[in-house]
Protein backbone atom coordinates (compact mmCIF):
# COMPACT_ATOMS: atom_id res chain seq x y z
CA UNK A 1 0.00 0.00 0.00
CA UNK A 2 2.57 2.53 -1.07
CA UNK A 3 1.53 6.16 -0.56
CA UNK A 4 -1.35 5.33 1.78
CA UNK A 5 -1.48 5.94 5.50
CA UNK A 6 -2.15 2.89 7.62
CA UNK A 7 -3.92 3.20 10.93
CA UNK A 8 -4.30 0.52 13.55
CA UNK A 9 -7.34 1.04 15.72
CA UNK A 10 -8.00 -1.08 18.75
CA UNK A 11 -11.27 -1.95 20.38
CA UNK A 12 -10.68 0.49 23.24
CA UNK A 13 -12.41 3.88 23.12
CA UNK A 14 -10.27 6.91 22.27
CA UNK A 15 -10.17 9.55 25.01
CA UNK A 16 -9.95 13.11 23.73
CA UNK A 17 -8.15 15.78 25.78
CA UNK A 18 -6.58 13.14 28.02
CA UNK A 19 -4.59 14.49 30.96
CA UNK A 20 -5.72 18.11 30.60
CA UNK A 21 -7.15 20.20 33.43
CA UNK A 22 -10.94 20.36 33.51
CA UNK A 23 -13.56 22.46 35.28
CA UNK A 24 -17.37 22.33 35.45
CA UNK A 25 -19.14 25.71 35.54
CA UNK A 26 -22.77 26.81 35.80
CA UNK A 27 -23.59 29.22 32.95
CA UNK A 28 -26.70 31.42 32.57
CA UNK A 29 -27.80 33.34 29.49
CA UNK A 30 -29.01 36.69 30.87
CA UNK A 31 -29.65 38.15 27.41
CA UNK A 32 -32.77 38.09 25.25
CA UNK A 33 -31.14 36.28 22.31
CA UNK A 34 -29.79 32.75 21.93
CA UNK A 35 -26.00 32.37 22.15
CA UNK A 36 -24.17 29.56 20.38
CA UNK A 37 -20.61 28.66 21.43
CA UNK A 38 -18.32 26.47 19.31
CA UNK A 39 -16.25 23.68 20.82
CA UNK A 40 -12.89 25.45 20.49
CA UNK A 41 -13.94 29.02 21.36
CA UNK A 42 -12.06 30.43 24.38
CA UNK A 43 -14.87 30.20 26.93
CA UNK A 44 -13.52 33.11 28.99
CA UNK A 45 -14.29 35.36 25.98
CA UNK A 46 -17.79 34.14 25.05
CA UNK A 47 -20.73 36.54 24.79
CA UNK A 48 -20.77 39.10 27.60
CA UNK A 49 -24.42 38.25 28.49
CA UNK A 50 -23.43 34.73 29.58
CA UNK A 51 -22.93 34.82 33.34
CA UNK A 52 -20.39 32.45 34.98
CA UNK A 53 -17.07 32.61 36.84
CA UNK A 54 -14.86 33.83 33.99
CA UNK A 55 -11.60 33.49 35.92
CA UNK A 56 -12.15 29.71 36.12
CA UNK A 57 -12.80 29.60 32.36
CA UNK A 58 -9.52 31.36 31.49
CA UNK A 59 -7.50 29.16 29.12
CA UNK A 60 -10.37 26.69 28.64
CA UNK A 61 -12.75 25.61 25.89
CA UNK A 62 -15.79 23.31 25.83
CA UNK A 63 -14.89 19.64 26.27
CA UNK A 64 -16.72 18.64 23.08
CA UNK A 65 -15.58 17.10 19.79
CA UNK A 66 -14.27 19.55 17.18
CA UNK A 67 -16.96 21.15 15.05
CA UNK A 68 -19.70 20.89 17.66
CA UNK A 69 -21.01 23.43 20.15
CA UNK A 70 -23.68 24.39 22.66
CA UNK A 71 -26.63 26.75 22.33
CA UNK A 72 -27.83 28.80 25.29
CA UNK A 73 -31.41 30.03 24.89
CA UNK A 74 -32.45 33.23 26.72
CA UNK A 75 -32.92 32.45 30.42
CA UNK A 76 -31.20 29.04 30.16
CA UNK A 77 -28.89 27.90 32.95
CA UNK A 78 -26.78 24.76 32.55
CA UNK A 79 -23.54 23.17 33.60
CA UNK A 80 -20.72 22.93 31.07
CA UNK A 81 -17.45 21.01 31.23
CA UNK A 82 -14.40 22.91 30.05
CA UNK A 83 -10.93 21.60 29.26
CA UNK A 84 -7.60 23.43 29.08
CA UNK A 85 -6.10 24.33 25.71
CA UNK A 86 -3.09 22.29 24.65
CA UNK A 87 -0.24 23.19 22.32
CA UNK A 88 1.56 26.50 22.72
CA UNK A 89 -1.42 28.01 24.60
CA UNK A 90 -1.29 31.33 22.75
CA UNK A 91 -4.68 32.87 21.93
CA UNK A 92 -5.32 35.72 19.52
CA UNK A 93 -8.68 36.99 18.34
CA UNK A 94 -11.98 35.84 19.84
CA UNK A 95 -13.21 38.93 21.77
CA UNK A 96 -9.68 40.44 21.90
CA UNK A 97 -9.49 40.08 25.68
CA UNK A 98 -6.35 37.91 25.82
CA UNK A 99 -4.25 38.21 22.64
CA UNK A 100 -1.21 36.53 24.14
CA UNK A 101 0.18 33.55 25.98
CA UNK A 102 -2.07 31.93 28.57
CA UNK A 103 0.88 31.27 30.89
CA UNK A 104 1.63 34.97 31.47
CA UNK A 105 0.29 36.45 34.73
CA UNK A 106 0.35 39.93 33.13
CA UNK A 107 -1.71 38.73 30.15
CA UNK A 108 -4.27 37.15 32.50
CA UNK A 109 -4.54 40.28 34.67
CA UNK A 110 -4.96 42.49 31.57
CA UNK A 111 -7.62 40.14 30.16
CA UNK A 112 -9.61 40.26 33.41
CA UNK A 113 -9.42 44.08 33.47
CA UNK A 114 -10.54 44.28 29.81
CA UNK A 115 -13.44 41.89 30.43
CA UNK A 116 -14.70 43.95 33.36
CA UNK A 117 -14.28 47.25 31.49
CA UNK A 118 -16.22 45.88 28.50
CA UNK A 119 -19.13 44.63 30.61
CA UNK A 120 -18.53 40.88 30.52
CA UNK A 121 -20.51 39.20 33.31
CA UNK A 122 -18.90 37.04 35.99
CA UNK A 123 -15.53 38.79 36.26
CA UNK A 124 -14.29 38.54 39.86
CA UNK A 125 -13.05 41.81 41.30
CA UNK A 126 -10.27 42.11 43.86
CA UNK A 127 -12.90 42.53 46.62
CA UNK A 128 -14.41 39.13 45.68
CA UNK A 129 -17.59 40.48 44.06
CA UNK A 130 -18.49 39.67 40.46
CA UNK A 131 -19.72 41.94 37.68
CA UNK A 132 -23.52 42.03 37.71
CA UNK A 133 -26.13 42.05 34.94
CA UNK A 134 -26.39 45.61 33.58
CA UNK A 135 -29.73 46.79 32.18
CA UNK A 136 -28.25 47.29 28.70
CA UNK A 137 -28.23 43.51 28.07
CA UNK A 138 -31.92 43.67 27.29
CA UNK A 139 -32.17 43.94 23.50
CA UNK A 140 -28.43 43.44 22.89
CA UNK A 141 -27.24 41.15 20.11
CA UNK A 142 -26.61 37.62 21.39
CA UNK A 143 -24.17 35.92 19.02
CA UNK A 144 -20.57 35.03 19.62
Amino acid sequence: MAGRAAYLCGDDPIEINAGRARVVLTVSNTGDRAVQVGSHYHFFEVNRALSFDRSQAYGMHLDLPAGTGLRFEPGDTREVELVAYGGQRRLVGFSALVDGGLGSADTRASALRRAEARGFLGVRREDGTATAVPARHQGEEGGV
